[in-house]
């Protein structure tokens, strides 16, 4: 079972195993939407089917969702029901990958912890590491879905295997020292300098920052696992990692950094799926400029 990272040999060795494995390609562009799909029916990993972050993995009907902001999560037995319709089963492993850093898979590979499903791991390097080891690849709509072949999947909702945390306990605990917040938006944001989504420019005060791309090397793969713990122990300082909330601007992004931890040994730390877009739209709550 592969439950945080898988390489490209990984990938493909369990593709001629025949083991039960969907692979789902996340790719998207947040400020032009319908690209990522057009990018995935130009080309994606053979028998890889998409999954949508405007259409799949966020709401904006408020009878289904979960939370505010600009990417509410949808209800944990809405989102069920989507996976099913995909085939995916108890069993399956799930294999989340994107060509944006491994920014907007992380979401999917979030959501299915968030189901219980522990089997689901993200493609180090992304799309471009798989076209670079020649991995197999094809074009057009996805054409295994379950929903084509009227064969829906059995994939049952299990205990939450991550936190997710809302907006009234990050207020809550705001200066009780009980909780580390990590905002994962780029620095000119974080400080408040510009801000290209949200009606409020800042962050959250007293959060930390570092920036969701900060957990990959120069080659686009994460940093190694003790990489990445000296520089969360850098960041946290005398923080301990079980206090962390990671957060961005409308929780997608902060998913590397909550990646980033697990592959650094540092446990699963808790999400604020809300961020940024829910807090500075929250009437009362304090934000910070630095």
């Amino acid at each position: 079972m592969y439950t945080t990272l898988i390489s490209v040999a990984q990938l493909q060795a369990l593709q001629t195993s025949g083991a039960a494995v969907a692979v789902f390609d996340c790719t998207f562009d947040l400020m032009n939407p319908p690209a990522g799909h057009a990018q995935f029916v130009e080309q994606h990993i053979a028998g890889a089917q998409h999954a949508d972050l405007d259409l799949h993995l966020a709401t904006h009907d408020a009878n289904k969702r979960v939370n505010g902001g600009r990417h509410p999560l949808p209800q944990r037995d809405v989102f069920a029901a989507w996976l099913q319709s995909m085939g995916v089963n108890q069993d399956t492993q799930v294999v989340v990958y994107d060509r944006n850093g491994m920014n907007y898979c992380g979401r999917l590979w979030w959501m299915l912890k968030w189901c219980g499903h522990n089997a689901v791991a993200v493609l180090d390097g992304g799309f471009q590491a798989w076209v670079a080891a020649s991995g197999s690849v094809a074009s057009g709509e996805a054409t295994s879905t379950a929903s084509d072949m009227h064969v829906a999947g059995n994939f049952a909702l299990q205990t939450p295997l991550v936190r997710l945390v809302d907006t009234a306990t990050v207020s809550a605990h705001l200066n009780d020292g009980t909780q580390t917040i990590v905002d994962a938006r780029g620095a000119p944001r974080y400080r408040g300098e510009v801000e290209p989504l949200d009606p409020v420019a800042g962050h959250i005060p007293g959060a930390l920052n570092r920036p969701f791309n900060t957990n990959l090397n120069a080659n686009g793969f994460f940093k190694s696992a003790d990489e990445l713990r000296a520089e969360f122990a850098a960041l946290l300082g005398n923080a301990k990692p079980d206090t962390v909330v990671h957060h961005c601007g409308s929780g997608v992004s902060a998913v590397p950094n909550v990646l980033a931890m697990e592959v650094a040994g540092l446990g699963r730390t808790a999400l604020y799926a809300g961020s940024w877009s829910e807090w500075c739209n929250t009437p009362g709550l304090p934000c910070e400029k630095s």
